[in-house]
């Protein structure tokens, strides 16, 4: 069966992914750290539709931790055709209060813990002689935010290693590929008041938040046969925000 890992499955954006491929025939690894019952209630979606997923425990953050991911679902399912790198963490705060730990703490979550990942999805995959990953960045990876530099170091890091990803590995059937979403109604926007969200639609053209399965629909195209002559490639989410 085919299958796939999501990582940071127990969020918005990743549980909605989690479950979309699932619908399209994908066995799905729904991955956590923290939050184990959401991740479970994903699972728990995508079983009672008749599809298959497991959830397994991981802090990324850790190489040894996201070898153990991928071996544990490789013994599972005996293969691993998708990877999707959804798992990270977003923090407002100025630059000048930014201290070293929130630095390599951003870093870790948003950029390391993918490029582990990768590192060990990779040999699967080229034993298989095909496979698809899918990193989730930002908008803000592509044009930096203000009070977010952090969050669009990490993320900018993860566009320059699809692209770089994708030129090494083309020619062995993997694609690489980044959604970069923009404002998605998920718990990351908790912080934000009516007011303050109100006034962030006033500046997106389509005049509204994204919804995580929108940003799902985006992961499921860049993992599916139809988006096999596509790699290296950042496709914007964003409701028009960043063109």
């Amino acid at each position: 069966m085919k299958t796939a890992i999501v990582t940071g499955a127990s969020g918005g954006i990743g549980g909605a992914v989690a479950i979309r491929l699932a619908a399209a025939g994908f066995s799905v690894c729904v991955h956590f750290h923290h939050n184990a019952p959401a991740a479970e209630a994903a699972a728990e979606t995508i079983r009672a539709a008749g599809g298959d997923a497991f959830t397994l425990r991981a802090d990324l953050t850790a190489p040894a931790a996201a070898e153990a991911l991928v071996e544990q679902t490789v013994s599972r399912n005996g293969r691993l055709d998708v990877l999707v790198n959804n798992a990270g963490v977003a923090r407002q705060q100025l630059f000048c209060d930014v201290s070293d730990g929130d630095w390599k703490n951003m870093l870790a979550a948003d950029l390391d813990s993918a490029f582990y990942c990768c590192r060990a999805a990779l040999p699967v995959m080229l034993r298989q002689k095909k496979g698809r990953i899918v990193n989730v960045a930002s908008m803000w990876g592509q044009v930096g935010a203000s009070c977010e530099v952090p969050y669009s170091a990490a993320k900018a890091g993860l566009i320059g290693l699809t692209k770089a990803l994708a030129k090494e590995y083309a020619p062995s059937g993997v694609t690489v590929n980044c959604v970069s979403p923009g404002a998605v109604r998920t718990n990351m926007m908790a912080g934000f008041t009516p007011a303050e969200i109100e006034s962030l639609c006033e500046e997106i053209p389509l005049g509204r938040l994204g919804e995580p399965e929108e940003i799902a629909e985006a992961v499921a195209f860049l993992a599916s046969d139809a988006a096999s002559y596509i790699t290296g490639q950042v496709l914007g989410v964003n409701g028009g925000m960043v063109i």
